[in-house]
């Protein structure tokens, strides 16, 4: 198997996602990034990104529009519907038994699941 050198454009994507809470999409690490490197491209980070979910270092998160997380220990997300905003809910452990529930209701083989939230955050709340 061959070997994937890291390179410095896929160490600065890593590090734009990992030094944010925003769950930012491709076009937000690339708007980030790119003023202090302008070789950069959107092509690059979109790559560079499903790269770093294939290695495990990023996990994606299949909203309308992908987004990432360098947190990749399970865990729930909360997407507020007003601002767009997706929240870490570290609060709620992972439980094997829904992949087992699931499994036996269905007759599918689950491997894991992902719990996603949706309402209003605290702060659009608070400007209501």
């Amino acid at each position: 198997m061959a070997i994937k050198r890291f390179s410095k454009q896929r160490e600065l994507i890593l590090s734009a996602v990992m030094n944010t809470t925003e769950h930012p999409t491709a076009e937000m690490v690339y708007t980030r990034l790119k003023p202090e490197n302008p070789a950069l491209s959107l092509g690059t980070v979109y790559r560079n990104l499903n790269q770093l979910v294939a290695e495990g270092s990023l996990i994606r998160l299949p909203f309308t529009v992908e987004r990432f997380d360098a947190t990749t220990a399970p865990h729930a997300h909360f997407l507020c519907r007003e601002c767009g905003k997706v929240y870490d809910i570290m609060d709620i452990c992972y439980d094997p038994a829904l992949d087992d529930k699931a499994q036996l209701s269905s007759g599918h083989v689950v491997k894991q699941h992902e719990l996603f939230f949706d309402g209003t955050c605290v702060n659009c709340t608070e400007k209501m």
